[in-house]
């Protein structure tokens, strides 16, 4: 484990806009991300989740508005971590990517083994460390991707739709890891377009439209009795254009 360093939580999102060529993505977002269970990012294509993610990851500066970690701006996301619905394995093997991700982390080469083999088996990867990771299957490659993330012992992890075009065993494995990751108090974030998913993974529930947050609140709450007419459509299964 790396030397204590300062928490990156909460993250705030304030009046946050983000436009790239004369296109408003985000539209004066407000968010807060506090610790706790996982917060479900929810909304139809193009309503802004990956943007969104990656504000809050500090991936990309708002055009307008600020994003503030513990208070902070422009602080390097040592703490934070991000697995993106497709993620570019490297030409190594599945130990190999590891080993890198806890290079970049600044993990002593003494501990990179252990650390190596620890991670690898708390994605479900036991034996599989020589093997090269684009021959993983694509919910092999997805747990070793959350493998690589975890190597930054991050305060908070982003998951842009993870179980993407995974059959429900792999989906299965990504939430049990999601939920693993979770009581062991890492902040999760993650967007998905499985309500089934959202209802049985998260502790909050965010329904973003058109660059908007248009509802924000407790998984129950939000299910059972929605403030909004968009999340009421939403739930019903009704497109929202």
């Amino acid at each position: 484990m790396r030397a204590p360093a300062a928490n990156d939580l909460p993250i705030l999102l304030e009046g946050v806009s983000i436009v790239s060529r004369e296109v408003t993505i985000l539209d004066s977002l407000t968010m807060a991300i506090s610790p706790g269970a996982p917060t479900v990012l929810i909304g139809p294509n193009g309503s802004g989740k990956t943007t969104l993610l990656r504000a809050a990851m500090g991936l990309v500066a708002p055009t307008r508005g600020r994003v503030t970690w513990a208070g902070r701006e422009h602080v390097a996301p040592e703490r934070r971590a991000i697995v993106f619905q497709r993620p570019a394995m490297l030409r190594r093997s599945a130990g190999g990517n590891v080993r890198y991700a806890l290079r970049a982390a600044n993990v002593p080469h003494a501990e990179r083994r252990q650390r190596t083999n620890e991670l690898l088996a708390r994605v479900g990867l036991s034996g599989l460390e020589r093997r090269p990771a684009r021959r993983l299957s694509g919910g092999e490659q997805q747990r070793l991707a959350l493998a690589r993330a975890l190597a930054r012992d991050p305060d908070v992890l982003f998951l842009d739709e993870p179980t993407a075009s995974l059959d429900p065993a792999a989906t299965k494995a990504i939430e049990d890891i999601v939920r693993d990751v979770a009581l062991r108090g890492v902040k999760v974030v993650m967007s998905t377009h499985d309500l089934g998913q959202a209802r049985r993974i998260s502790g909050e529930v965010a329904l973003m439209h058109r660059g908007r947050l248009v509802e924000c609140a407790p998984t129950a709450q939000f299910f059972n009795s929605p403030s909004s007419e968009e999340a009421r459509r939403f739930i019903t299964g009704e497109l929202l254009v």
